[in-house]
């Protein structure tokens, strides 16, 4: 009897242990379908296919100019879009949820930072990092024949540096608008220091040699987050030059862990949103 008994017992327990799985599982999943919807609802589909579209011009620029077709030349193709997608979701998620009336409902859910936007984020950069697979696998169709997941990844650490950048500013401007503002400035006052030839390609330029020389060295180092992990300088040595990518992708990810670490405090200040 007491055998019996002992065994109705854990069967009992097992059943509610495993009723109590599936409860969880639910709401786990009601939870990520609710936020997915928050997240690319509105203007997300207008991102996505401009995004598209510019990544369709890319293309056809590359072959129209009968340009050199390979993997460097395809992760230059998909930069742009890479970064379109990352733009409307983490730059108006804040503006998107004080337009719904929902963020003193957020601001009621204890850790509310982590709980929230921290699993909000996350689904963002894997939701993206399938929708680059599949835009790379169009270019491997069209152009090239490429590893789509060793692209999507690789394009995954540019598109986390500047998706959390642009989620602290957002924090911090608390508009949608004057984010977007600041990221196509900095976006271009980045681009424009990273890739600037120094003036003409001799050392007879306007900028000298020095100046050439200077900003090849940047536009090589791992402080560069434009790098091209599929492209190998001439005038580098191939060890030394994984050495450079592996510090760039070290770079990207602690900048982009920091900068959402800032994001993530800054709405402790619950207030200034009210």
């Amino acid at each position: 009897m007491f055998i019996e008994k002992s065994l109705i017992i854990q069967n009992s327990k097992f059943k509610i242990q495993n009723s109590n799985m599936k409860q969880y599982l639910l709401l786990s999943y009601k939870l990520i379908q609710y936020n997915l919807k928050v997240i690319f609802a509105g203007k997300f589909f207008w991102f996505l296919l401009a995004a598209f579209a510019f990544f369709g011009y890319f293309m056809f620029d590359l072959v129209w100019n009968r340009r050199e077709i390979n993997e460097a030349a395809i992760y230059a193709v998909l930069m742009f879009p890479c970064l379109l997608l990352i733009f409307y979701p983490v730059v108006f998620g804040i503006q998107n949820d004080e337009d719904n009336r929902i963020l003193e409902i957020i601001f009621g859910i204890p850790n509310y930072r982590y709980k929230v936007w921290g699993l909000r984020m996350l689904m963002v950069y894997v939701a993206n990092y399938f929708i680059l697979v599949i835009f790379a696998y169009v270019a491997r169709l069209m152009l090239f024949p490429i590893n789509i997941w060793e692209m999507a990844a690789q394009l995954i650490f540019p598109m986390l540096f500047f998706g959390n950048l642009a989620f602290m500013f957002s924090t911090i401007t608390r508009s949608g608008n004057g984010t977007a503002v600041l990221m196509i400035v900095l976006g271009l006052l980045f681009w424009i220091f990273m890739n600037a030839s120094g003036g003409s390609s001799g050392p007879g330029g306007p900028g000298g040699g020095a100046n050439v020389n200077q900003a090849a060295s940047m536009s090589n180092s791992f402080y560069n987050v434009f790098i091209n992990p599929f492209t190998i300088p001439s005038n580098i040595h191939p060890m030394i030059w994984q050495d450079t990518l592996i510090k760039s992708r070290i770079f990207l990810t602690l900048g982009g862990v920091v900068f959402l670490m800032i994001g993530l405090l800054n709405l402790q200040k619950r207030e200034k949103f009210m």
